[in-house]
């Protein structure tokens, strides 16, 4: 690994940077809450993510991750680079303080972690270094802050619901079971995951430490998560993992059950198994007094997700449209 000695910190009046550290999880998402409320977005990082962050071996806080405290030592900025080893990109993630914004803080701390992401890719010996970041439709000020750093817009995702008043009819698969998900199950998925995932665009595997972060998060609901399990074999074809904010409810008012994970094994598709799950889910979450079923797609998902979907009468909600943006990071 690089250290971020290597790379200087930026140069900010007002603020000094060091690296983050678990004592600072709280007043990291307290500054991760006050930048959500004020670009009123629909979601935010939860502890759990951030103690991800913290924790990571393979992007250590140390090497990876900077906040900018005031005067008072209070979190105004701050910014993290993960990057999987021997992974195509590295992903940087960061967010400034909105009474500290158009200071040309966000451009410092991107071009560190550029700088970073730069070192992380010579250290591991890989060439055609690239770094992406994503952002939420309309904030204007992010969008531009990418644009002017060179990154581009490579990919859209949007987010789909559907209401629970009337739930399509089971349809069952023959040959496969669809059972709730339990912790024993939990090394079997990830593998299936993996596997499923091998092949879709920007997708990475999650190691046993990434998954357990995942299975340990708050809003994780295994009691509204499924699996398909092959009657033959026992093998798990396929599986969607859902997750519930309580967050969203407290400031819509009304409860969504999102699918956070949907996917099947290549040697079970074109069974049904997908739509299957998908029912499940929504039966799941109408039990679970949900107002409506929610799931984010990739648009140019080449599996044909986004009409799958709208088979089952799910629609883009409007506004919900997230933006991948990339950028060839090369040599300074």
């Amino acid at each position: 690994m690089t250290s971020t000695q290597t790379v200087p910190w930026p140069v900010v009046p007002g603020l000094v940077f060091r690296p983050l550290t678990v004592a600072d999880a709280g007043a990291w998402l307290e500054l991760v809450v006050r930048i959500a409320e004020a670009e009123d977005a629909p979601w935010h990082d939860q502890l759990s993510d951030l103690m991800e962050v913290l924790g990571s071996a393979i992007s250590p806080a140390a090497e990876n991750t900077l906040v900018g405290v005031d005067e008072y030592g209070v979190p105004r900025v701050y910014g993290y680079v993960s990057k999987s080893v021997g992974g195509p990109v590295a992903f940087v993630f960061g967010g400034a303080d909105p009474l500290w914004q158009r200071r040309g803080i966000g451009a410092a701390v991107l071009a560190w972690q550029q700088d970073v992401s730069r070192a992380r890719f010579a250290a591991e010996g890989q060439a055609g270094a690239a770094a992406r970041c994503y952002s939420r439709d309309g904030n204007v000020p992010h969008e531009a802050l990418l644009a002017a750093a060179g990154f581009g817009m490579v990919r859209y995702f949007t987010e789909m619901e559907r209401p629970l008043t009337e739930l399509p009819a089971p349809v069952p698969v023959r040959g496969v079971s669809v059972v709730p998900f339990t912790r024993e199950l939990g090394e079997a998925v990830r593998l299936a995951h993996n596997e499923a995932f091998a092949d879709h665009w920007g997708s990475e595997s999650r190691s046993p430490e990434k998954w357990e972060y995942f299975l340990g998060h708050e809003s994780f609901r295994p009691d509204l998560s499924s699996v398909a399990i092959d009657g033959s074999t026992g093998e798990v074809a396929g599986y969607q993992m859902s997750m519930y904010d309580a967050d969203a409810f407290a400031k819509e008012g009304r409860r969504c059950g999102y699918t956070d994970i949907l996917g099947v094994r290549r040697a079970w598709r074109g069974r049904g198994i997908a739509p299957a799950l998908l029912r499940d889910a929504m039966a799941r979450y109408k039990a679970a007094g949900m107002d409506a079923a929610t799931l984010d797609v990739d648009t140019e998902n080449p599996s044909g997700a986004v009409g799958l979907y709208r088979n089952l009468g799910y629609t883009a909600i409007p506004g919900r449209l997230t933006i991948a943006w990339d950028k060839e990071l090369r040599p300074v």
